[in-house]
């Protein structure tokens, strides 16, 4: 054989070979809520080198979010306490790995400035925005409650995060039910002002959630708990580099870099594995809906959760860098 034929086959083998590792190239499909997980990731640097493909989905709310992830159009996602109890409770194959744990004041009540509006107990008889089953929804109902009052006594509009900007503005709705980012915007472009916030209602847990199909691959189990060691970095690495990383934040969702800041500033965001205070937290939840009619059964939660992911005690990133 000629050393030319020799080199031909060669060059040939080795474009097989590197075809055939591209073809095994995992595609981790994930899904975001205004540009939550991603800016972090990408303003750490948190995305150097990894071993898979991740096909981003974003989201304005956890509702569109949980409905993909029970279609099984994205592996992976990030979504509140609340509505990934709607989309449990609907039967949906889905399980949280990890829960990220934050001060939950943003998770609030806005109504316009000049509103003559005080307390919750101002709220009778007035019309609430919020999505359904939303965080939003959630916290609504909480604050009624403490203050004796029920779904009954005011009016639901379950309307996105932008329509219900929009009908508070033009008095529509008398109060609007939502989270951050939104609340922050509103409050620094003067149009709304928290009326009640979620210290005290809200559990501030949000959670990474994955299909019982991802679960179930070893290679994509193995990809999900590395996504969420970089996560976890990419998280304290975004509190000690505030200003880098609203930017990121503000570029990548289109809010103003000052409202990016202070969402993310207040909410003093943790990733944390599951545990048991979480689970009862999320059972109290559960429970909290059931017994306002929003789910006809009790979900019994604990099954609802992915053992085996661990989060970093330390930042990974400082071993990758």
């Amino acid at each position: 054989m000629s050393s030319r034929r020799r080199l031909s086959l060669l060059l040939v083998a080795s474009l097989l070979a590197t075809q055939a590792i591209a073809a095994e190239r995992l595609t981790l499909r994930v899904g975001d809520q205004k540009g939550n997980m991603r800016a972090q990731l990408e303003a750490a640097d948190a995305l150097r080198d990894v071993p898979y493909d991740i096909q981003w989905a974003e989201f304005p709310a956890a509702a569109p979010l949980a409905e993909a992830l029970n279609a099984g159009a994205i592996d992976a996602g990030i979504i509140g306490d609340a509505p990934l109890l709607f989309v449990l409770a609907s039967g949906a194959p889905v399980k949280a790995i990890a829960v990220d744990k934050s001060d939950p004041y943003g998770t609030a009540l806005l109504v316009r400035p000049d509103a003559p509006l005080h307390s919750a107990a101002d709220l009778k008889g007035k019309r609430i925005a919020t999505g359904r089953g939303s965080i939003g929804h959630h916290l609504a109902l909480k604050a009624l409650d403490q203050v004796g009052l029920t779904e009954k006594d005011v009016e639901f509009r379950f309307l996105g995060p932008v329509d219900a900007k929009i009908a508070l503005a033009n008095g529509s709705v008398d109060a609007w039910s939502t989270w951050e980012p939104y609340t922050a915007l509103s409050e620094l472009n003067g149009q709304g002002r928290v009326l009640v916030n979620g210290r005290g209602l809200s559990t501030g847990n949000s959670f990474l959630a994955a299909t019982d199909k991802a679960l179930e691959d070893p290679a994509r189990r193995t990809a999900l708990q590395d996504y969420l060691a970089r996560l976890a970095g990419a998280q304290v690495w975004a509190n000690q580099h505030l200003d880098t990383y609203s930017r990121t934040l503000s570029a990548i969702i289109g809010f103003p870099v000052e409202a990016a800041r202070l969402q993310f500033e207040r909410r003093q965001l943790r990733w944390q594995a599951i545990d048991g205070e979480t689970i009862a937290e999320q059972q109290e939840t559960a429970d909290f809906y059931q017994a306002h009619g929003l789910m006809s059964e009790r979900l019994e939660v604990a099954p609802t959760f992915a053992s085996g992911f661990s989060v970093p005690a330390t930042d990974p990133l400082t071993a990758q860098h």
